[in-house]
């Protein structure tokens, strides 16, 4: 009895050691930053920003879908596997006509270490009201 004990604890051990290993040669994300703050922008202005990223892993990262928490986010993935030690970009373009404060994920699956990654945008889209045009004595208007 006390021998089938022992063969069960070193099985448990041995197969949790293999299951560390796999898991020390897969890919791994690096981003230089996760969240990214518009700030304050303009109603209309460019909406899109780029998260870069390196493979800090040992084997190909690939990105399978990166979906944004609702429709006024699109994100676009690199369509290539990043190779170890190799730095990717996920584009992400919001949607700069909403007025008002925003704060958005983004949520990336790969075969990463950690198979789920989320990202983040934020910001304030402020609405610029222009100066009106002052009358000329010589316009059509008057």
């Amino acid at each position: 009895m006390k021998s089938i004990h022992i063969l069960i604890t070193f099985l448990f051990f041995n197969i949790s050691s293999f299951a560390q290993e796999v898991d020390d040669l897969k890919p791994v994300f690096k981003f230089l930053t996760e969240t990214i703050n518009y700030g304050e922008i303009s109603l209309g202005s460019n909406g899109t920003r780029v998260f870069e990223f390196t493979n800090t892993g040992k084997s190909p990262l690939i990105i399978t879908r990166v979906q944004a928490s609702c429709g006024c986010t699109v994100p676009k993935k690199p369509d290539q596997p990043i190779m170890p030690g190799e730095k990717g970009k996920i584009e992400v373009s919001y949607d700069t006509k909403r007025i008002g404060g925003f704060s958005k994920a983004i949520t990336i699956f790969s075969n990463a270490k950690t198979e789920r990654k989320m990202i983040k945008i934020k910001g304030y889209v402020e609405r610029i009201s222009m100066p009106e045009k002052k009358k000329s004595m010589l316009s059509e208007d008057n």
